[in-house]
């Protein structure tokens, strides 16, 4: 079987770096005028020849074969979820509804507002944003982890359109993609509340987080703050 041309001129190709140059005993002497093969002429002549081979007389078919092959179709059935935990519990929230994780921070009390979903105020960046107890919109019992007025991490949320909330949270995981199949009901056996924002469960690490349905939250917030 004879060699393509191409082929032939890759292999009757002078590698000298490789013997004598940097890559090789450093023999050559010039080296001593270039400091580095890739400072030689003959380096340079070896590339463009290298450049001017021609292709493979396969090659066009070959591609033309690849890109004339359908695209694998794609799963856009995936989900996007920040986990997070307040006491013993993980929850999710959905990505798009997350625009920072902060560390803990003073909660500021409001006068005369006695709401177990507000808690109060905190300075984010210079600004005041009001914080509230997922806790209390979901019936969980409020972590003992915590000290009062501060909490461990704050997970800020916002809909589009919508001025920023604070969630105050023990831990947060980070970002977790899952598919919708992953997904599980909910068990009829959480309580009212917990089930009427908690629209499905995610088995996570030998744990059952459970999925904040982010339009029912969004309703029960708006509620609170009116």
């Amino acid at each position: 079987m004879s060699v393509p041309e191409s082929s032939s001129r890759i292999q009757n190709l002078d590698t000298c770096w490789n013997r004598i140059g940097v890559r090789g005993d450093g023999s050559c002497v010039e080296l001593e005028q270039h400091s580095h093969c890739r400072n030689c002429p003959v380096y340079s002549a070896s590339a463009v020849k290298l450049l001017d081979v021609g292709l493979p007389a396969d090659h066009l078919d070959h591609w033309g074969r690849h890109f004339a092959e359908a695209l694998p179709e794609r799963t856009t059935n995936s989900r996007s979820f920040m986990l997070f935990r307040i006491g013993p519990e993980w929850l999710a929230l959905p990505t798009a509804v997350c625009r920072e994780v902060t560390s803990g921070r003073a909660v500021h009390s409001l006068p005369h507002r006695r709401s177990g979903v507000v808690r109060g105020l905190i300075n984010l960046h210079g600004a005041l944003v009001v914080c509230v107890s997922l806790e209390a919109v979901l019936g969980l019992q409020p972590s003992g982890s915590r000290k009062s007025g501060s909490a461990g991490r704050m997970l800020v949320i916002g809909a589009a359109g919508q001025a920023s909330l604070a969630l105050a949270v023990d831990e947060v995981h980070g970002l977790h993609r899952c598919r919708s199949e992953d997904l599980v009901p909910a068990p009829a056996t959480v309580s009212k509340a917990t089930s009427a924002h908690v629209s499905a469960v995610l088995p996570w690490r030998e744990r059952s987080v459970g999925c904040v349905d982010e339009l029912r939250l969004w309703q029960t917030l708006d509620r609170s703050l009116a």
